[in-house]
């Protein structure tokens, strides 16, 4: 089985798939950082959201496995969104980890030969 966007992303904030009293707030968050994702070709041209627990990875990225770090960008853009560090310290590193993966992803997409 495919893994679920919404119970993964959960999963990395530390919440059980059971725990559902914020998933609403969670998916507004991951619809945002989907937009921002497709913003630099990351999934479909038309745009991506997802509404619960059913949407896999597979369903937004396919099964290009050089984009598995679209998970880490989700979490970290959710995670900025849904549940900000309160260090300043460690949001700028998530920044600097996000800067760093989105090119990567973004020059993987523009340059597939490499």
């Amino acid at each position: 089985m495919e893994e679920s966007v919404l119970t993964s992303i959960k999963s990395m904030l530390g919440l059980t798939e059971e725990y559902t009293p914020f998933d609403q707030q969670i998916l507004m968050c991951i619809n945002t950082a989907a937009n921002a994702l497709t913003q630099i070709g990351v999934g479909p041209i038309e745009g991506f959201t997802i509404q619960d627990k059913l949407t896999t990875w597979g369903d937004w990225i396919g099964s290009d496995v050089r984009l598995e770090a679209v998970k880490s960008a989700m979490y970290i853009r959710v995670r900025m969104l849904f549940d900000p560090p309160a260090s300043a310290t460690m949001t700028e590193t998530l920044k600097e980890q996000l800067a760093e993966i989105e090119w990567r992803l973004k020059s993987t997409i523009e340059h597939p030969e490499v």
